[in-house]
């Protein structure tokens, strides 16, 4: 008999992603939401996110032409939305990471969908016990590397320096970074984590950078904000300047290569882009990564 998930501090009352199944029997990824943005310092509202990405994912195609593969065909589950506490960002760390644990006990890969950047902090919490070699590539607008913001050190703009704590500077790459203090951008730069990337050109240099790494296990971070304000305005911080789908394209083309062993999709606030676009294209590159990531 089928195990069904009802426990385990999931709430499945919700929509549920297209083409998915709640139980995990055969399956090699799990998505779940973290509805939190308790250290968004700016436009609120990613809170939203995970249920919205789900409701409107039946409004685009199963089928994916770039990677030849419908999700009808795939076996993954939706877990539903993560129950966590409002308020702090430490106990809903927590709790993602003991999700994702779970996640891995039942031989599941993760993704996250988001709820703002600091819920990626809980899942490479649980994923570097499992895989101590971790590649952690970060796709975002912004650098993420304060020691502390608003008086807390697990805000969403502290995320990848939180995660400099558990991962070498080597094993972390930060792909076309367009916003940061001056500290910041001289860090990644010294410290050779920065990727540039050229607007609609293949990801030459993420393909560089990955080639040393093939075969390790990588986590993929997208804050939705990497996206320019002109196809993704639905998000907290957004940074003129960004990119268009066809530049996620180029990255998923270089990552087929790879091992995806875990992802989020964090930063998207649905209120704030009343067409929906914002969404679709959340629940589009969620398409993607089930797909990348099944295929691993």
């Amino acid at each position: 008999m089928k195990e069904i998930i009802t426990n385990h501090g999931f709430d499945n009352e919700g929509a549920i992603f297209m083409c998915s199944q709640r139980d995990h029997n055969n399956c090699k990824v799990g998505i779940y939401g973290v509805p939190y943005d308790g250290t968004t310092s700016f436009r609120s509202g990613a809170r939203f996110g995970p249920s919205k990405i789900k409701e409107v994912s039946n409004g685009i195609e199963s089928f994916c032409p770039q990677l030849n593969q419908d999700l009808s065909d795939i076996k993954f589950t939706d877990f539903g939305n993560l129950n966590i506490p409002f308020g702090a960002p430490e106990p809903v760390i927590k709790e993602v990471k003991q999700a994702t644990n779970y996640l891995f006990s039942l031989g599941v890969k993760p993704l996250l969908l988001g709820g703002e950047h600091s819920i990626t902090n809980g899942a490479i919490e649980s994923l570097i016990k499992f895989f101590p070699e971790l590649i952690l590539l970060q796709l975002d607008a912004h650098a993420d590397l304060r020691e502390e913001w608003l008086g807390s050190k697990y805000s969403h703009a502290c995320v990848m320096r939180r995660c400099l704590e558990k991962i070498p500077s080597e094993n972390i790459l930060q792909f076309a970074i367009r916003s940061g203090t001056k500290e910041e951008i001289t860090e990644m730069k010294e410290m050779k984590r920065l990727i540039n990337h050229m607007f609609g050109q293949p990801a030459k240099e993420l393909y560089k950078k990955l080639k040393p790494h093939q075969g390790k296990p990588i986590y993929l971070t997208l804050d939705l904000d990497w996206f320019d304000p002109s196809v993704m305005p639905g998000t907290g911080t957004p940074e003129p300047g960004g990119f268009l789908w066809q530049d996620f394209a180029y990255v998923i083309d270089v990552l087929k290569e790879h091992n995806i062993v875990g992802a989020d999709i964090v930063e998207l606030s649905p209120q704030l882009d009343t067409s929906d676009i914002s969404s679709i294209l959340a629940a589009k590159a969620t398409r993607s990564l089930i797909m990348l990531m099944n295929s691993c």
